[in-house]
């Protein structure tokens, strides 16, 4: 069995193939970077011009004609992403004449990160642009505790833009802050939920004031994180699991990944990160995801869905 999938949430557009125990074949992709933030219509445009060419590098290394299904990424996402998203898949399918089912966005995060690390029961911090997400799984995925404002890869991308930095922030801001000092900022946990955007209002007015770029931003990512910490920490005693995976976008952050180590060796748990190359959006979580689904047959109508959480499937 070969599987396609095929995600275009926001600001990738991919494709990957895995076969039938999940080895991937095939995985190209291509990122929409505007200059400042996300545009979902300049995104949808983006994904449109390059659709084709995705496709077209697919062909060279896998035989259409051998796929069995075809996953899409259906939500949640920016609507024009979605959409278009859809009509491609659609289109690819009845060319092949071969089934199409929906795939929920963090479910794919999540599959991807367990299969790769060979993660078996954890709890699971998903930490990406719009999410930011403390789940385990109990006869399906359960959300303990959630953003209840802005999702923590949003609110990276919004400081870089107050301080002159080019999307996707992370990465750059990630390197500034290790030159920078702690200055004070608020600090915002309520039970298993946190709280951006009171952090991210006050790092970009001390930006305004004229506080050092590189202590603002060591300042936020030691806060926020911290945060992540705690709340994780405090799943992991709730639920008694010894084991938590960290999966999503902003997972590539060392300095995430080392504060979260720290903790589980104190309480004796195993941590595991998703690959760097595949904690970014991809096709072939997708892929990936669209197998598990089937084999446990869980096959759902393609239909966009922007707001679509992991808890409703």
């Amino acid at each position: 069995m070969k599987v396609l999938g095929i995600e275009s949430t926001a600001h990738t557009f991919g494709i990957g193939v895995v076969d039938g125990k999940g080895k991937i074949l095939a995985d190209e992709r291509n990122i929409y970077q505007p200059k400042e933030g996300i545009v979902p219509i300049e995104a949808a445009d983006f994904h449109r011009e390059n659709s084709s060419k995705i496709l077209e590098k697919i062909e060279k290394k896998i035989n259409l004609e051998e796929i069995d299904l075809i996953g899409i990424s259906t939500g949640p996402g920016l609507p024009p992403c979605l959409n278009y998203g859809l009509k491609f898949s659609r289109k690819l399918a009845e060319r092949l004449k071969k089934p199409l089912i929906g795939i929920n966005h963090c479910q794919a995060h999540i599959e991807i990160g367990k299969f790769l690390t060979k993660a078996k029961d954890p709890i699971i911090l998903y930490v990406s642009g719009g999410n930011t997400q403390i789940i385990y799984n109990n006869r399906g995925y359960k959300i303990l505790g959630e953003t209840q404002d802005i999702g923590i890869g949003n609110a990276i991308d919004k400081l870089g833009r107050a301080a002159g930095i080019k999307f996707p922030a992370g990465p750059e801001i990630e390197k500034i802050a290790k030159q920078g000092k702690f200055v004070l900022l608020p600090y915002s946990v309520k039970g298993m939920d946190l709280n951006f955007s009171g952090i991210l209002t006050e790092a970009m007015r001390k930006i305004e004031k004229g506080e050092k770029k590189e202590d603002v931003l060591h300042s936020f990512q030691e806060v926020c994180f911290s945060m992540l910490a705690e709340v994780c920490e405090r799943a992991l005693a709730a639920i008694e699991k010894n084991e938590l995976i960290l999966v999503g976008g902003v997972a590539q952050n060392k300095r995430l990944q080392q504060m979260l180590k720290i903790m589980c060796k104190d309480r004796k748990v195993k941590l595991t990160v998703v690959p760097k190359k595949f904690a970014g959006d991809n096709g072939t979580m997708i892929a990936l995801t669209a197998l598990i689904n089937w084999k446990e047959e869980k096959r759902i109508e393609p239909k966009a869905n922007p707001n679509w959480r992991i808890d409703s499937i």
